[in-house]
């Protein structure tokens, strides 16, 4: 009888374990120029990574412009429709599961969040524009059998003062791509968003501040966390939708937790100890609650051995501490 207890004990421990894996340890695959090659897959591969996000591009001349420019010949390999397909069939070739991304860049850099028309006619050129960018990858992501589809990226101004306009894309979209939907908010837009319960994740770019040190330490970040915590599960809760990282990440440099959103090519010192620890409190935190789906990492490089390294300050884990960091916890879960 003690024996039979203890295998019941074991088994109700295992199906306690499995509801917190199977999480999605996802890596957010730039673009490149070049085609992928199995030797660019093997280094992701090598942490465990079981998700990658393909990102094709398209661009917008400045904010107020309502034309969507892509899958053009003067872009990179990877940010057109060709070269996504490619990674994806790559990826999939790997059982790699594939969240299609695709991204609006707008030029120099402005914040694609306040992207906003001022006229109705310039609404409604973005709107087909939009559309025809939206619908080409998802048949892209619905030909490939891409796990994901991310309906768009921190388009804040969009969404709000258009959204009839996405619920009606949504629409438009499953007719024609039958996988997962999300949609990436950015970290202090995403209660704002009003079509969650028409999508199946609450896609969030994680972004959030958690503390002024300059080298915050795990129990710090952990602290920081919990306010933004209580609120995104709040959110899931009432939704009835799991929550996806669509983004998450933390330069290696001093004071990463402070403004984590940063992209500038500021030359605050390399700290490689805070991405650490800042990597490690948002596993710590997230990745054991069945709220929550997982998230993939901001950003791998597709040549591992040049990317990244002990003197660079950006987001990229490659070839720092971090890197196995992301290791260790991708291969528990």
């Amino acid at each position: 009888m003690k024996r039979f207890g203890f295998l019941i004990l074991l088994v109700l421990q295992l199906s306690c374990n499995s509801q917190s894996v199977n999480k999605i340890n996802g890596i957010s695959f730039v673009a490149s120029r070049d085609k992928a090659v199995q030797e660019h897959v093997d280094a992701f591969l090598n942490i465990h990574a079981d998700h990658a996000a393909v990102m094709p591009f398209g661009f917008i001349r400045d904010i107020s412009s309502p034309e969507i420019i892509f899958d053009t010949d003067r872009q990179w390999y990877g940010e057109t429709q060709g070269g996504a397909k490619q990674y994806i069939e790559l990826l999939r070739a790997n059982n790699v599961k594939v969240m299609v991304k695709p991204q609006i860049w707008i030029w120099r850099g402005e914040f694609t969040g306040g992207l906003k028309m001022e006229k109705e006619e310039d609404w409604k050129i973005l709107e087909a524009s939009y559309d025809k960018f939206m619908l080409t990858y998802a048949k892209l992501a619905q030909d490939t059998k891409a796990e994901i589809l991310c309906i768009g990226t921190e388009l804040e101004q969009f969404v709000m003062n258009r959204p009839k306009y996405w619920e009606d894309l949504i629409v438009k979209i499953r007719k024609i791509y039958k996988g997962k939907l999300t949609y990436a908010s950015n970290w202090d837009e995403y209660k704002r968003t009003p079509f969650w319960e028409s999508l199946d994740y609450i896609g969030i770019d994680a972004y959030f501040p958690l503390s002024d040190a300059k080298t915050p330490t795990v129990e710090q970040l952990k602290t920081g966390w919990k306010p933004w915590k209580e609120n995104i599960a709040a959110l899931s809760k009432k939704t009835s939708r799991p929550v996806l990282f669509t983004e998450f990440g933390y330069r290696s440099m001093d004071y990463t937790a402070k403004k984590p959103w940063l992209v500038d090519r500021n030359e605050e010192g390399v700290n490689l100890e805070a991405q650490v620890n800042a990597k490690r409190a948002i596993f710590e935190e997230f990745w054991q609650e069945d709220w929550f789906a997982g998230g993939f990492v901001w950003k791998w490089f597709l040549n591992h051995e040049k990317a990244g390294g002990g003197m660079d300050n950006r987001f990229t884990p490659q070839n720092k501490p971090a890197e196995e960091i992301i290791k260790l916890f991708y291969q528990s879960n």
